[in-house]
């Protein structure tokens, strides 16, 4: 079941699932897991312990993630 669907749009409290953290930064959701982890990224756990990011914060982090250019 997905928590987001694209008529929608995501609202400032929305929470994301690490494969959808993973998509906009282009990794791993095992990678999203590891920052969590590291303390690079905060996480709230669901009642079932799945853990989920908030919104705001992810695309606060990417707009300091630089962009690959077409040719690359």
């Amino acid at each position: 079941m997905a928590l987001h669907t694209t008529e929608a749009p995501l609202t400032q409290g929305a929470l994301l699932t690490p494969g959808e953290v993973a998509v906009l930064f282009r990794v791993d959701p095992k990678t999203v897991t590891r920052w969590a982890q590291a303390g690079k990224l905060s996480a709230v756990r669901t009642l079932g312990g799945h853990r989920r990011f908030h919104e705001a914060e992810v695309r606060q982090l990417l707009t300091g993630v630089p962009q690959q250019r077409a040719g690359e």
